[in-house]
C-alpha cells in the first residue's frame, strides 16, 4: 500500500515521503496514529504544494537539532545510585534516568532518542549517544557516582 508520511518515522521515511508498506502496517498503526495517509491522487497534489514549505522547515529543525546538541556536548550530567563494593550498582542507570537528570539542567530530551545498548551496571564516566535529529547526532557525558 502506498502512503504518505505526516510525520517522520524511524527506519521508513521523513515527513512529505511517499513509500510502500505492507497494508496492516498502514491500516492498524500508521493511519490511526496519524503517522501517515493514504497515497491518493488528491492527497499527492497536497503534498507538491507543501513541499516547499516542508523543505524550509525541516531546515530549521536541523538547525535547532544542531544548536541543542552544541549545548550537549558542553554539558555532563551526574547520577546518584547506591552501589556495592566491586562498583557494582544495585540497579541500574537507564535512559529514562538520563533524561531525567539532563531535564533538571534544563534539556528536554525523549528517552527514545537516547541511543544505550544496554543499561549502566557499574559506576564510571560514560559517553552516551543522542538522536536529536535524522541527521544530528550528539554526545552527552554521564558520571554515576556512588550514593
Amino acid at each position: 500500500m502506498k502512503i504518505v508520511l505526516r510525520e517522520d518515522v524511524d527506519n521508513l521515511g521523513r515527513r512529505g515521503d511517499v513509500v510502500t508498506v505492507a497494508n496492516g502496517y498502514a491500516r492498524n498503526y500508521l493511519v490511526p496514529r496519524k503517522f501517515a495517509f493514504p497515497a491518493t491522487e488528491e492527497n499527492l497534489k497536497r503534498v507538491v504544494k507543501a513541499r516547499k514549505v516542508l523543505e524550509l522547515k525541516r531546515i530549521e529543525e536541523r538547525d535547532e537539532a544542531q544548536r541543542l546538541a552544541e549545548r550537549l556536548r558542553g554539558l555532563s550530567c551526574t547520577i546518584v545510585k547506591k552501589a556495592g563494593e566491586e562498583e557494582t550498582l544495585y540497579g541500574s542507570v537507564t535512559s529514562a534516568e538520563i533524561a531525567e537528570a539532563l531535564e533538571k539542567e534544563g534539556i528536554v530530551i525523549d528517552k527514545r532518542k537516547i541511543r544505550m545498548d544496554e543499561p549502566i551496571k557499574a559506576l564510571g564516566i560514560y559517553t552516551i549517544p543522542v538522536s536529536i535529529h535524522p541527521e544530528v547526532e550528539a554526545e552527552v557525558k554521564v558520571w554515576v557516582v556512588k550514593e
